[in-house]
């Protein structure tokens, strides 16, 4: 059985960190167990180029404890070094992660950050329905006040959640959970971007045979065109794929 306390292995894509391992769920709920904290960073071409225009963005991503392959783009990159790897979307991970939390017995607390109002609670329930015991202590959308930010990092520093995930996009909630994290230093942070919207019913997730085949993101451009310039990078990042002499 490997040792799931045991550093992952590293890669890179475009000179920013990958962590590679067969079971992210498995090596989180280890971290969980003996209180180490981790930041996971869910990597896609997006946020890979976003990192070369913003050094505070890729400084983040370089520091964060877990990076895992998000996008199907990332995954082409590290095939193309010969890395024998497999898309790691970070909802399923998130997912995953909860159905385990409720292990931890009393300690298997989770707090959820972001989202639009009522969407986030909408999503906690829903949650709540299908993971029998998920201990969700804390719900918050990400639209507050400069007093409600005060009273959020109270309320998670008294808390001190095992799992708190933030819904507020990239880079936001990158940001955000570098600045934060000293507030729960033994919690397992995760920017979840949409997945709140997905988690609620609000939003749906791309059919399966469009993920299967890497064209998860023709699904989410039909469904919010105005995504186009952000989508850009999807090329720009293939040509980088290609070209890059890094291997």
């Amino acid at each position: 059985m490997p040792d799931l306390l045991q550093a992952p292995r590293k890669s890179t894509v475009l000179g920013l960190p990958i962590h590679l391992l067969s079971d992210y769920p498995g090596w989180l709920l280890s971290q969980a167990k003996h209180h180490r904290g981790v930041h996971v960073v869910t990597l896609n071409a997006e946020m890979a180029m976003q990192a070369e225009k913003m050094p505070d963005l890729g400084a983040v991503i370089r520091k964060a404890e877990l990076v895992i392959p998000d996008g199907s783009g990332v995954v082409l990159y590290l095939r193309l070094r010969g890395q024998k790897v497999q898309r790691c979307p970070g909802i399923e991970l998130a997912e995953a992660l909860l159905h385990h939390m409720p292990l931890l017995g009393s300690e298997g607390t989770v707090f959820f950050y972001g989202g639009a109002p009522g969407v986030t609670q909408a999503a906690a329930e829903r949650l709540q329905q299908h993971i029998p015991r998920l201990q969700v202590v804390g719900v918050q959308h990400g639209f507050l006040s400069a007093d409600e930010r005060s009273q959020l990092n109270e309320t998670l520093q008294q808390l001190q959640p095992r799992l708190i995930l933030v819904g507020l996009g990239v880079p936001r909630q990158e940001l955000w959970i570098a600045e934060h994290r000293y507030l729960c230093p033994d919690s397992i942070w995760i920017g979840v971007g949409g997945s709140f919207d997905i988690w609620s019913g609000k939003k749906t997730r791309a059919p399966g045979w469009l993920a299967n085949n890497h064209l998860e993101w023709v699904y989410r451009l039909y469904k919010e065109p105005w995504r186009w310039r952000r989508m850009l990078a999807l090329p720009k990042f293939a040509l980088r794929a290609v070209l890059d002499p890094r291997r």
